[in-house]
């Protein structure tokens, strides 16, 4: 069907039957659902009859390739004009097989894994009937008290974007040739990952500049990779909800940056302006996100209900719900649905393919690269001739999905418990839970304690149940609650070697368990392989190389802290600098617990012989960075070499460090490589006042290192002409 034809479709079609599809309504509305259940309650109180459901163009969660083709069945044969329903979900960090969570892969820095992830997180769905993700979510934080920061891949704008192609590339890729792909949508547009006081739905507050600097950027990245839709945030941003934000959605989203797909709320976001307070009724939440651009509402009725009757008296112009229409048309024929509305819905292949071996081997290696070593004093990787203690509330855990993973199972999933059982025997591994994950007895204490006393090396589980993170799991006390501490320091009292292992979704403030322990592993929610590829870790089968893309604070008292922070007029440290009138805490350090870009290897890399190929930098010219770094360790190891730059004066304060590159170097132990960055005009733009984008001559200092602390540094000027 080409673009003429859905333009005669259009006309063809009544203001009902327009309406209809900017609805998005839930699985069990609709005929041919295994749960359909009862849903008349839920019919009455959004005031929507059988005859809106047959007309509604999307629809929300279902999976599955007979219940999506049950669905579709029935609605085709009752639709007047045969117009195929959308079927959209959450496919975060996997359908079935599930891989960490993004904030974990963000540790990867491996983009051909993270889109490999998105690939066949892509297929898994597709074959289930899902043709549209909710993913990737490229909301910048620094915010660890926000439990979506689990959904993010850190603070770093530069890295945020890269992961944001390769998610898009992934889930997406030739959508129209490929039925195995299915439509990606970005989301929280926009700045969702700064709400005040960390907690979810809140105020965002920020400067145009703020915003353009280091907010938008990755979302841009995703619609340049082809991100066929955008959902709005829950969030105010200026003053304005997003999903009734026209200078936002319409002004920047689609007329600057020329964004001609699908924008869709969030869940009952359109209703939500009602209680955000600008707009005071379902009629009038309606004409505000019309008027937006917004061209789905997802899970509320205040389209079905009003628009109609906002056109029939003028205040609304049909060409507005034409052009959402359109849209929305549009990605169904990009789908390929008026050909085949059941796309690569297939239940044979969902029996072959999802949950593959070849899916669990690719999560299971994700998993492993994402796991990051913050302390080992010898203690790790572990011998397969000792006797080990498992203990702590997640030794034998299914818990390690994270949020996001609704389609997971904890009957596929391998616990750390079933994963250290593939390196020791029976005898070997002793399991002890010790406490839950926020209460606990004695008798669990004193089992654990004696389970301890028989090993040689003691590994302690740690960490927050799933619903402490994710949406709507933000924290103010972002500590490992206190009964698991109290387990942890029991454990090191006598005196064997502990390892502790953390599954959670943010980063912590974890001083207690680094003095407690003398190796310690941020493992976060690796997914369905999570057992198997810690216990890889655990014992030296893999080389821990991922790094931090989000600093662990030293206390939540610093939050928000980032790497790529701006100097104040009166910096702690600077030669000059007075003892107390500076900008500093009286009872902590400035510094995190441990900075971006950190992590361990059990191999040790030096770094030295930084060079610049030039003292000056024109804008017509580059120059070239190159380090030496060795491997002086006895392991293989692979290692994240980073390269920073500082401009020094700018027009407009510019941050201390910013990620500008990154390599993964493999060296086997002796070896060494010279390491080389290219470095342009263009990579030293900024946004200035006016929001120009642009670079400034002068002078600049470049880092680089294993992390955003731990770096040699030279200097260049830029001469513009």
């Amino acid at each position: 069907m080409g673009e003429q034809q859905l333009e005669n479709l259009l006309n063809q079609m009544t203001l009902e039957e327009k309406v209809g599809q900017l609805v998005q309504l839930a699985t069990p509305f609709f005929k041919g659902a295994s749960d359909r259940g009862e849903i008349t309650g839920p019919m009455v109180h959004m005031n929507i009859d059988e005859e809106d459901i047959k007309r509604t163009g999307s629809v929300l969660g279902a999976s599955g390739a007979k219940e999506t083709i049950n669905i579709q069945k029935v609605h085709m044969e009752e639709s007047r004009l045969g117009i195929p329903l959308l079927f959209m979900s959450d496919i975060v960090h996997g359908f079935k097989t599930i891989f960490p969570v993004p904030l974990a892969i963000g540790c990867s820095w491996n983009m051909e894994l993270a889109e490999k992830s998105a690939s066949i997180a892509a297929r898994e769905a597709a074959v289930a009937g899902v043709h549209v993700t909710f993913a990737p979510m490229v909301d910048l934080s620094r915010e660890p008290r926000w439990g979506r920061v689990m959904e993010s891949t850190g603070e770093d704008t530069f890295l945020n974007s890269q992961f944001a192609r390769s998610f898009v590339r992934g889930f997406q890729g030739d959508l129209e040739n490929d039925l195995h792909k299915v439509a990606s949508c970005v989301k929280h547009f926009a700045a969702y990952g700064a709400p005040e006081g960390g907690r979810d739905y809140n105020t965002v507050d920020m400067s145009e500049w703020q915003l353009r600097e280091n907010y938008l950027p990755a979302y841009k990245a995703a619609l340049d990779e082809g991100a066929q839709m955008v959902m709005t945030a829950f969030n105010i941003l200026n003053g304005m909800p997003s999903t009734g934000n026209e200078p936002l959605m319409r002004g920047l989203l689609r007329d600057e940056w020329n964004f001609d797909g699908v924008l869709i709320s969030d869940w009952g976001a359109v209703k939500e302006l009602i209680p955000h307070g600008v707009a005071e009724n379902e009629k009038k939440a309606a004409e505000k996100a019309m008027k937006a651009g917004v061209d789905v509402e997802m899970m509320t009725s205040c389209y079905v209900n009003h628009v109609e009757e906002l056109i029939e008296e003028g205040t609304l112009e049909e060409s507005i719900l034409d052009e959402a229409v359109l849209r929305i048309l549009q990605l169904k024929q990009k789908l390929g649905l008026f050909d085949n509305p059941y796309r690569g819905a297939s239940e044979q292949e969902e029996e072959t393919y999802i949950l593959s071996a070849e899916n669990r081997k690719a999560s299971r290696e994700l998993a492993s690269k994402s796991m990051v070593l913050l302390k080992n004093e010898g203690t790790l990787p572990l011998q397969q001739d000792q006797k080990v203690a498992l203990i702590g509330p997640f030794a034998d855990n299914t818990d390690i999905l994270g949020p996001w993973s609704w389609g997971g199972s904890a009957d596929d999933t391998v616990t750390v418990a079933s994963g250290l059982s593939r390196y020791l025997n029976e005898n070997q591994l002793l399991t002890s839970a010790g406490c839950g994950i926020e209460t606990g007895t004695d008798e669990q204490m004193e089992s654990a304690l004696q389970k301890a006393e028989q090993a040689e090396s003691i590994v302690v589980a740690l960490g927050e149940h799933s619903d402490m993170s994710g949406e709507a799991g933000c924290r103010a006390d972002i500590r490992i609650p206190e009964v698991q501490l109290e387990l942890l320091k029991k454990i090191k009292s006598l005196g064997k070697p502990v390892t502790a292992v953390l599954f959670n979704g943010r980063p912590l403030d974890l001083r207690e368990v680094i003095e407690n322990a003398d190796a310690v592993i941020e493992a976060w929610y690796p997914g369905t392989e999570g057992g198997n590829a810690l216990a890889d870790i655990l014992f030296g089968e893999v080389n821990p190389s991922a790094k931090l893309t989000m600093s662990m604070p030293y206390s939540v008292g610093q939050v928000p802290i980032y790497y790529n922070r701006y100097n104040t007029g009166r910096p702690k440290g600077a030669p000059d600098a007075q003892e107390r009138y500076v900008s500093q805490y009286l009872d902590i350090p400035n510094e995190p617990l441990f900075p971006f870009g950190y992590g361990l290897s059990y191999s040790r890399f030096e770094y030295d012989e930084l060079t610049l190929t030039s003292e000056r930098i024109l804008p017509d010219e580059s120059l070239v960075v190159s380090i030496k770094v060795t491997n002086t360790g006895v392991y293989d190891g692979e290692e994240v070499v980073q390269l920073y730059v500082r401009d020094l004066v700018g027009e407009v304060v510019r941050p201390l460090k910013e990620l500008k590159d990154f390599e993964k170097v493999y060296l086997h132990p002796g070896e060494q490589k010279v390491v080389h960055f290219t470095l342009s005009e263009e990579q030293l733009r900024y946004y200035h006042a006016n929001m120009e984008h642009k670079s400034d001559a002068g002078e600049f200092e470049v880092f680089v290192g294993p992390n955003s602390r731990d770096v040699k540094s030279s200097r260049f000027s830029l001469e513009l002409k």
